[in-house]
């Protein structure tokens, strides 16, 4: 007999309350935890091994050198030892407050630098020295004496003009190599490259931006003589036949540059070189040895030579003291910018003969007086 509707309604119900029964039971969640109390700044203290504590007052700092805390405001403390220098106790003199960070000698490892001796190959690599065919030594011989015979023919014409004269090179190889294997030397310490042009890069001043006629007041034009002697310095360095100057390393001075032969008077020593960029992207730069290369009637239009990653010698020369008489003495040559071609440059040229062994030395402050010389030596 099969089921009738209301007997498969109540199995239905049946099961359903079986599957409810045998289910299992949920479980209530667990007791939260208590929440976590924060130690106090004291019991942590009080379990450390030690606790830094900043130095506040260095009111009882003195210069490491002379043992003495006055000129407060001339001590400079290491970033690193925590200790304090007069900046004209410091070997090389600081002149200014560096801009930043700042770390003595002894932690940097600078007053180990010393000029070191490099091997033949390397000294030619590094200057991209180019070999000469004989062709061309024929040929600047006879350019040589043609020079000479021009000058014969003019003579009392150029005296009143005042050409620049070239450098007369070393004649003796060796002693050109050791030349510039103290260039080398100087400029690898630093972390530079060697270049006797002027270099533009990105994110700095164009190559557009570095002419002669946004100079305020007008500049200086070289003469198409002088033009061709200033060539001619460019390509007897290009050579290997350097300028006869040494880089030499002084206690006091640092890196500084010496005759390593007589020098005329109005010779060419050597032209500064660098990255070209303008002086407003440059006002917090701590280096110490930037060029004016352009002083144009819009400030924001002014460019310096920054020879921090590339440079020649010149960068190497030292600057006088020109507070005072003797400092003045010393001077030998000068800085003077020119207008070659419409583009400005700078060269530093002899104001009268040095002798061998004599250091060069001009005013840093030959167009603007804000650089500080009264520490200079």
């Amino acid at each position: 007999m099969p089921p009738t509707s209301t007997t498969t309604a109540a199995a239905r119900r049946q099961i359903s309350s079986r599957r409810r029964t045998s289910a299992p039971r949920r479980r209530s969640p667990p007791p939260s935890p208590p929440p976590k109390r924060m130690k106090l700044l004291t019991e942590i203290l009080q379990k450390a091994a030690y606790a830094v504590v900043e130095r506040e007052d260095y009111g009882d700092v003195s210069c490491e050198q002379c043992r003495s805390g006055e000129r407060s405001e001339e001590l400079l403390l290491c970033d690193k030892c925590d200790k304090g220098y007069h900046m004209k106790c410091l070997r090389p003199i600081v002149v200014r407050v560096p801009i930043g960070s700042w770390i003595c000698n002894k932690c940097s490892g600078d007053g180990q630098r010393r000029v070191r001796r490099l091997s033949q190959r390397k000294i030619i690599d590094f200057f991209r020295i180019q070999k000469c065919k004989k062709d061309d030594i024929k040929m600047k011989c006879r350019s040589l004496q043609d020079s000479r015979k021009r000058r014969r023919r003019s003579l009392v014409y150029q005296k009143k003009r005042r050409r620049l004269l070239p450098f007369i090179p070393s004649a003796d190889p060796t002693q050109r190599l050791k030349q510039m294997g103290t260039l080398a030397s100087a400029l690898t310490a630093l972390h530079m490259e060697f270049s006797d042009d002027l270099t533009y890069l990105p994110g700095m001043a164009p190559q557009s931006a570095n002419q002669a006629k946004f100079e305020q007041g007008g500049m200086q034009v070289l003469s198409k003589e002088d033009i061709e002697t200033l060539e001619q310095c460019r390509a007897m360095c290009k050579r290997g036949e350097c300028p006869p100057l040494l880089v030499v390393f002084d206690s006091c001075e640092g890196y500084t540059v010496e005759a390593d032969d007589q020098i005329k008077d109005l010779t060419i020593i050597a032209e500064y070189s660098g990255d070209v960029d303008y002086i407003k992207n440059r006002e917090h730069d701590d280096c110490d040895s930037m060029m004016t290369l352009l002083l144009a009637r819009d400030p924001s239009k002014s460019l310096v030579i920054c020879p921090d990653k590339r440079g020649n010698i010149a960068r190497f020369i030292n600057g006088i003291n020109n507070h005072t008489p003797d400092g003045k003495k010393k001077q030998n040559c000068k800085c003077v910018r020119y207008s070659v071609n419409g583009e400005c440059r700078v060269i530093l040229v002899a104001t009268r003969d040095i002798a061998k062994g004599e250091k060069l030395y001009y005013d840093y402050n030959g167009y603007e007086h804000e650089y500080p010389t009264q520490h200079f030596v």
